[in-house]
């Protein structure tokens, strides 16, 4: 049986509470969940922000069964940045962490995707599907060429993480002439176990869902981890070339957004 969806919706932020609402869910799962910190985390409050607040696009999912008066009816979020936009602000949030040159040089249309979360009392269900879903028509409709952000392993224990980070960086990195490389301040190697040693399935089992949903897409990887201590995170680059989709790929995708 399909589970009912009809009271959730996805939009584009579009007043001060889906903003605010937004920061409170960030907060419940970057800091309370996860440990995560931030210059303009106010804590007091309960909200998650930074800088890139103000300038990127919030793409939203509602639950309209919640109260927008007591900022607890978004229940997943993704933080959308056009690469114009971000050229007018003057960085991508990923520039902290890895060198962009090789995606600028691209002269290719890009797309920015990050703080990625959903409630957990709807993970597993429909929510991220819903979001892909629009994320997908957003894409589209705007010609994106490169999309890219960082997934996040919780912990800064790179050896705890062996297993999936070898996998993906013998089995997934981007090509040279785009692949951005994790800035010296927290550059982490991501080949760290024999190739015999590797185990696929351990490293799956371990792997972030939002990682693996990534890599359904043909998704490809960075060159290192970068370890994010503010956050408590390994995080690892991610990148969709929506050009270089396979045909199979590609229609994965695109049913994500024509099902809406």
């Amino acid at each position: 049986m399909t589970p009912d969806s009809s009271y959730l919706e996805t939009r584009l932020a579009s007043t001060e509470k889906d903003l605010l609402s937004a920061q409170r869910l960030r907060y419940r799962v970057f800091v309370e969940e996860l440990g995560g910190d931030g210059d303009l985390v106010d804590h007091q409050n309960r909200f998650e922000r930074d800088e890139f607040d103000e300038v990127v696009d919030h793409l939203v999912l509602i639950d309209n069964r919640r109260s927008e008066a007591d900022l607890d009816h978004v229940v997943g979020v993704y933080r959308l940045l056009p690469g114009d936009r971000a050229e007018r602000f003057g960085r991508f949030y990923c520039d902290s962490e890895y060198d962009l040159d090789p995606l600028r040089r691209s002269g290719r249309s890009l797309l920015e995707l990050g703080r990625s979360c959903v409630d957990p009392g709807i993970r597993g269900g429909t929510g991220m599907y819903l979001l892909w879903n629009a994320l997908a028509e957003y894409v589209l409709g705007r010609g994106i060429e490169l999309l890219f952000g960082v997934a996040s392993f919780h912990g800064t224990d790179a050896m705890a993480l062996a297993q999936p980070l070898t996998w993906l960086h013998r089995n997934h990195l981007a090509d040279a002439s785009i692949r951005p490389v994790a800035r010296a301040s927290g550059y982490q190697s991501m080949d760290l176990i024999a190739p015999e040693a590797i185990d696929r399935r351990a490293a799956m089992t371990s792997m972030p869902p939002l990682i693996k949903a990534y890599l359904r897409l043909g998704g490809t990887i960075g060159e290192g981890a970068y370890l994010d201590h503010a956050f408590n995170t390994t995080d690892v680059f991610l990148l969709v070339d929506t050009a270089a989709m396979s045909t199979k790929h590609k229609k994965f995708y695109e049913t994500r957004w024509q099902s809406q």
